[in-house]
């Protein structure tokens, strides 16, 4: 789950309309793919056009992209393209990249040191249509406050950072996932996850969400709108600006699978 992270007056409309996602200061990119570059995350597979690097020009080609601010806090445009063979990361061992790559396991939680020789989790995981390993750091994974209204235990939240399942009274299960467009998985098709910002509550209400790591949706069970779902709907529409919606985050997926 990522609170969004940029706006689009941060967006680098040059980069991207160099690469043809944009054209007179319009993007070209579906709703689906924008929340997800503004909330941190990358994109699915997009078609991209005259790539330039180190002299090296790349006429046509299929990657994800995302976001980054360095360190002058300025955003830059990062692509992620199809990989021939998968770099693997330092903390992994050839079985355990292995396992991964097959789509054995959905995740593996490592603990490594840091620069300064402090203790960090990594959470690893496989993304199978770029052949990338992604690695995230689990204190940099936020976990909601509440789903459907529902708060989590500290338990579940330290579940959720790395990478299991958590289950809802309502039944509704989730999973955190950095390869996936929406950052999170879950038996239904659509959940409310809500998260505490300065005081008040801020909520994402995600549709379209794809089923769990090896998984698929139960037709029945993923359309199920619990009575909690619906509760945080109408807090919703209860704390609603008269000007605006910019408190609600929604975040919509392309559909079960």
């Amino acid at each position: 789950m990522n609170v969004i992270n940029f706006n689009e007056g941060e967006l680098p409309l040059e980069d991207l309309e160099t690469i043809g996602l944009a054209s007179g200061g319009q993007l070209l990119l579906n709703v689906n793919d924008l929340k997800a570059l503004l909330s941190g995350r990358r994109t699915n597979l997009l078609h991209l056009q005259n790539l330039e690097a180190e002299n090296i020009r790349i006429k046509a080609m299929d990657a994800k992209i995302s976001l980054q601010r360095n360190e002058f806090d300025k955003t830059r445009l990062l692509i992620h393209p199809i990989y021939k063979k998968p770099a693997t990361p330092d903390c992994l061992d050839d079985n355990e990249a292995r396992q991964l790559e097959k789509g054995e396991v959905a995740s593996l939680l490592k603990v490594t040191n840091d620069q300064k020789g402090n203790k960090k989790e990594l959470l690893v995981e496989y993304d199978a249509e770029t052949r990338e390993f992604i690695v995230s750091d689990t204190e940099k994974i936020l976990a909601p406050d509440m789903i459907n209204n529902e708060f989590l235990t500290a338990a579940q939240k330290e579940n959720y950072r790395k990478g299991k399942e958590v289950q809802m009274a309502d039944k509704t299960t989730l999973t955190y996932s950095g390869t996936d467009v929406n950052g999170i998985r879950s038996n239904r098709l659509a959940l409310i996850a809500s998260i505490l910002v300065d005081g008040g509550l801020s909520y994402m209400v995600y549709q379209g969400l794809n089923a769990a790591f090896g998984k698929k949706h139960d037709p029945q069970e993923a359309a199920e709108l619990s009575p909690g779902y619906h509760a945080a709907m109408e807090d919703i529409e209860d704390q609603r600006p008269v000007i605006n919606n910019d408190h609600i985050r929604f975040s919509p997926g392309r559909g079960g699978r």
